[in-house]
């Protein structure tokens, strides 16, 4: 594990090989270890990778960096998540750009089957904060998962909520696990570490610098099904996770303000250009998301269904999963868009299966 983990840090720290190109030379080869092993004529020749990033590979010799990284991960009990391991967040692996390897301290499942994101301004109004608490409260039977980015205001209101509601939340940084910024939130760190986790793609010694945060947000927005603005002016970082969320194709919910109050403008735009649903209270999102408490039905039921050899395919996958995303059924399947497009629609028009939002499906 050691010896694998050396080269998965390495591969993030050479120079021109970023998350989009790490992920290429993953699906290429398998296994980090062969990326290092490679040829230069290989590396070279894979498509988006070319000589200077094979030569960038061929050439690294920053090692010791790595294996001290390894020491401190080791001394303090996190675990390192590389896109290849199951644990990894599967969400994350549905968008281009995902983290190539994270750092996760926590206790619960990064792939839990319902995972929202909860995000607003660091300068919150007293509207704000109820909208929250009552949100977060309204969710406590339905065992969501709460992502947030650990900020002042929204993000930190979210995290409390979720901790004194029972619920699981975790806190994306933009920077590494050796320090909590901002520091005031070091003791609700702690707690949500018992009680959920806190996740980064940075490793130790890295601060907390202006550039990172527009990059936290992306895992933010990524590794949740659906994003929830509470309330947001019309520039800031819940507006750059918001346009995101919408470009990995998940699920955006926003509460209106009023006309008049500026920490409102940005939500009222996200609905007004139909880059958010409008939303009004925790059962709205749960209706939407297709999360109502469902009875299980009963094996005998499908018995006596007709079923192609591509849906029977696709029964064994969402069987096993309660909503599986569509990129999913691709990669498992091994099947064609379009023949996978056809046995949706003969499964809907059979009453087997039922279209979610976001592109996700599951069987009725």
């Amino acid at each position: 594990m050691t010896g694998n983990l050396l080269y998965q840090i390495a591969l993030t720290l050479v120079p021109n090989i970023g998350c989009v190109q790490a992920k290429i030379l993953m699906e290429h080869f398998g296994d980090v270890t062969e990326v290092f092993r490679a040829s230069f004529k290989e590396l070279s020749s894979i498509e988006k990778i070319g000589e200077i990033r094979a030569k960038s590979i061929k050439s690294f010799d920053d090692f010791n960096v790595a294996e001290n990284e390894i020491e401190f991960i080791e001394k303090y009990k996190i675990e390192p998540l590389f896109i290849t391991d199951k644990e990894y967040p599967q969400r994350l692996l549905h968008c281009y750009d995902c983290p190539t390897l994270l750092y996760y301290k926590g206790n619960t499942d990064l792939n839990a089957s319902k995972i929202i994101s909860v995000i607003g301004t660091r300068h919150h109004t007293d509207y704000g904060k109820q909208l929250t608490e009552k949100f977060i409260s309204d969710l406590q039977d339905h065992h969501v998962l709460v992502v947030s980015g650990l900020a002042f205001g929204i993000d930190g209101i979210a995290h409390k909520s979720s901790l004194s509601n029972n619920l699981s939340t975790i806190g994306v940084l933009a920077h590494g696990l050796d320090i909590i910024y901002p520091a005031q939130h070091t003791s609700l760190a702690k707690e949500m570490i018992l009680h959920g986790g806190i996740l980064t793609e940075h490793r130790r010694a890295c601060k907390p610098d202006k550039h990172n945060f527009p990059k936290r947000n992306r895992i933010v927005a990524g590794m949740a099904d659906a994003t929830i603005v509470i309330e947001t002016a019309l520039k800031g970082g819940s507006m750059i996770t918001a346009e995101l969320a919408n470009n990995y194709n998940r699920d955006v919910f926003a509460f209106p303000g009023k006309t008049t109050d500026l920490k409102s403008t940005g939500c009222n735009h996200l609905i007004r250009s139909n880059k958010a649903m409008l939303i009004q209270s925790a059962s709205e999102v749960i209706e939407m998301m297709g999360w109502e408490q469902r009875k299980k039905k009963t094996v005998q039921r499908q018995l006596f269904v007709d079923v192609t050899d591509e849906e029977r395919m696709l029964i064994q996958i969402l069987q096993e999963k309660e909503e599986v995303h569509i990129d999913t059924l691709y990669q498992e399947t091994g099947l064609s868009s379009s023949s996978v497009a056809a046995a949706i629609l003969a499964m809907e028009l059979k009453g087997m299966l039922a279209t979610l939002p976001g592109k996700r499906y599951r069987l009725i």
